[in-house]
């Protein structure tokens, strides 16, 4: 019984990995991500190692699922792997009050975002 399994959105040569509700401003996260579109998942994997910013190590960790995923459980091949798109979506906002001078108050934000990676198999040209 139960439902039908729905169908796969991706193509056979393609998998993704999803990070929900990570701490900091979807604007910050988008900087990272666009900075590894296209790469080889090797050169991205560096690029995010070495750079300075601190949502990279979980932008890093999102990558290497996406590879994992790709090898296990659609047995794409490591080395041809590049990523194909990375995109980035707004998640909650939590609100938070400090107080100001003369009764009054000053609002901070905190946004959180959600991290999408897909990475492809490059087609091999002979």
């Amino acid at each position: 019984m139960g439902k039908k399994a729905a169908p796969r959105r991706l193509g056979d040569h393609e998998a993704r990995a999803f990070a929900r509700s990570l701490r900091t401003s979807p604007r910050k996260l988008n900087l990272v991500a666009a900075s590894i579109r296209g790469m080889d998942v090797g050169r991205a994997l560096e690029q995010l190692t070495f750079s300075k910013r601190r949502i990279a190590v979980d932008v890093k960790k999102v990558v290497q699922s996406a590879v994992a995923n790709a090898e296990n459980n659609h047995d794409l091949d490591v080395d041809n792997l590049y990523v194909a798109e990375a995109w980035v979506g707004k998640s909650l906002v939590m609100k938070r009050f400090r107080a100001r001078a003369r009764g009054r108050v000053g609002r901070i934000d905190k946004p959180f975002s959600n991290l999408t990676v897909v990475v492809r198999e490059r087609e091999e040209t002979a």
